[in-house]
C-alpha cells in the first residue's frame, strides 16, 4: 500500500502541534476541574449585539457577503480605527472583513512570506505565528523577550535583525500580549518602528486585546508605521464574540489587494449576518467592553495576589486576561509536567508556559476570563497542592 502521507506538503513538517489545545482536552475529561486555560471571556455578547444578528437572519441576510467586507462594516471598522489610533484607512481598499484573527493573520502571511524568509516572532506569545509562516515555507524565529520583562525592545531586536538581514520579511508585534498581559506604550512601539522604517520589513500588529488595555492611554503601531503596517484585530475579546468568527485587517491599499487573494480563495467571505452583528458592535457598543474590564481587573488582583502569596513570581498584566507567573522552586520546573499534575491533583487547568515558546518554559499562564468564585476556588486548590508539595 502507497503511504500517501509521505507525499504531502514539505513544509507542514515544520508545523508544531496545537499542543495549548491537546492539554485542554485532556483536562476537560477531569470532573469538577477549573479552567484558567484557553482565552475566551465567559460573557455573553451583548444583547444589542445579538438582536443585530438575528434581524439579519430574519431580513434574510443570509446570502453571499462581498468577500472583501459589507460596505457597513467596512465604513464602521473604518471610523472605528479614525477615532482610536488616529489613522484614516479607506474602507473600500485597505480594509479587509476576516473570519477573526486566526485567518487574517494566515491570510497576511500567506500572502507575504515566500520560501526562505524570516519572521521574527517576539516570544512568549500564541503558536499561530510560528505555525503559519512554516506553513507559507518560510523560516519563523523566536525572539526571546524575556531578558527586558517580555517587553519588545529595540537592543531585543537589533541582534536578530543583524543576524538575518535581507531575509527579514516581518516582525510580529502583538499588544497587549497573550500570554504575558504586558502592554507597550506608544514610545516603545514607535521606538520598534523606528528601527525598520524604510526597510522591506512588514510589521503584523496583532491587536485583538486593545480594547483591554487597563493601565494608561491604548498604544497602536499602526500610529507609527501605517505603511509598513499589517494590522489584524477583531471582535472575540472585546466585545465576547468567539464564536461569531468575525475580524479585520487594514494595510496600504497594494497590499491588501495581494491579501485578498489569498483570503478570497480560502474562506470565500465571511457571513453577512455575522457582520451586521459586528457593525451594531463597531457603531454602538464602544464601551460595551467596560463591564467587563472592570470585572478582568477585580479577577487580576485577586489571582496575582493569591498566586504571590504562594511564592509565585507574577509579571503585572497591562492587558488582556492572563498572568505568566514563574514556578516557585519548590515546584517541579518542567511547566508540562507540573501542568498535568496540578490538573489532576488539584483540579486545576493552567496551560504550561512552553507551549508559547522556549522562553516560556518554567512559567504557566493562568487565565482570569472566568467567574471570580472560580478563580478564588481554583486558588484555594492550588494553595493546598502548593502547600503539599513542599511538605
Amino acid at each position: 500500500m502507497v503511504e500517501m502521507s509521505k507525499h504531502m506538503r514539505d513544509s507542514l513538517q515544520n508545523v508544531p502541534s496545537q499542543k495549548i489545545f491537546d492539554f485542554s482536552q485532556f483536562t476537560s475529561t477531569i470532573d469538577d476541574i477549573i479552567q484558567l486555560t484557553i482565552g475566551e471571556p465567559d460573557f455573553n455578547t451583548p444583547e444589542h449585539i445579538k438582536q443585530a444578528g438575528i434581524q439579519a437572519i430574519e431580513n434574510n441576510h443570509t446570502h453571499y457577503a462581498p468577500q472583501r467586507g459589507t460596505t457597513g462594516l467596512l465604513k464602521a471598522v473604518s471610523g472605528y480605527l479614525k477615532d482610536t489610533t488616529g489613522v484614516d484607512y479607506d474602507p473600500q481598499t485597505q480594509i479587509l472583513v476576516t473570519n477573526g484573527v486566526t485567518e487574517g493573520a494566515f491570510a497576511a502571511l500567506n500572502a507575504i512570506v515566500n520560501q526562505g524568509d524570516v519572521v521574527l516572532v517576539p516570544t512568549p506569545t500564541f503558536s499561530i505565528y510560528t505555525a503559519d509562516v512554516a506553513i507559507a515555507g518560510g523560516t519563523p524565529v523566536e525572539v526571546d523577550t524575556s531578558p527586558a520583562n517580555f517587553r519588545l525592545t529595540p537592543e531585543i531586536l537589533k541582534p536578530y535583525l543583524a543576524k538575518y538581514g535581507d531575509r527579514v520579511k516581518a516582525v510580529v508585534v502583538v499588544n497587549p500580549s497573550n500570554p504575558t498581559g504586558v502592554a507597550m506604550n506608544q514610545v516603545e512601539l514607535d521606538a520598534i518602528a523606528d528601527l525598520v522604517r524604510g526597510k522591506n520589513i512588514f510589521i503584523l500588529a496583532d491587536e485583538i486585546y486593545s480594547e483591554l488595555w487597563y493601565d494608561g492611554q491604548a498604544a497602536s503601531i499602526t500610529k507609527s508605521l501605517p505603511e509598513q503596517t499589517i494590522l489584524v484585530n477583531g471582535l472575540s475579546k472585546s466585545y465576547a464574540m468567539t464564536g461569531w468568527r468575525v475580524g479585520y485587517l487594514a494595510a496600504p491599499k497594494d497590499v491588501v489587494a495581494n491579501i485578498f487573494k489569498v483570503h478570497a480563495f480560502a474562506v470565500t467571505d465571511v457571513s453577512t449576518f455575522v457582520q451586521d452583528a459586528a457593525k451594531e458592535a463597531l457603531t454602538n457598543g464602544r464601551e460595551d467592553y467596560r463591564p467587563m474590564e472592570e470585572a478582568y481587573i477585580k479577577r487580576r488582583d485577586v489571582m496575582k495576589s493569591a498566586l504571590s502569596k504562594m511564592g509565585w513570581q507574577c509579571t503585572a498584566p497591562q492587558g488582556a486576561f492572563y498572568i505568566f507567573a514563574r514556578i516557585p522552586d519548590f515546584l517541579d520546573q518542567d511547566d508540562e509536567q507540573l501542568a498535568y499534575d496540578m490538573a489532576k491533583k488539584a483540579k486545576v487547568a493552567a496551560t504550561p508556559g512552553s507551549y508559547f515558546g522556549k522562553c516560556g518554559e518554567h512559567y504557566i499562564r493562568f487565565s482570569y476570563a472566568t467567574a471570580l468564585d472560580k478563580i478564588q476556588e481554583a486558588m484555594t486548590r492550588l494553595a493546598k497542592y502548593c502547600a503539599d508539595q513542599r511538605k
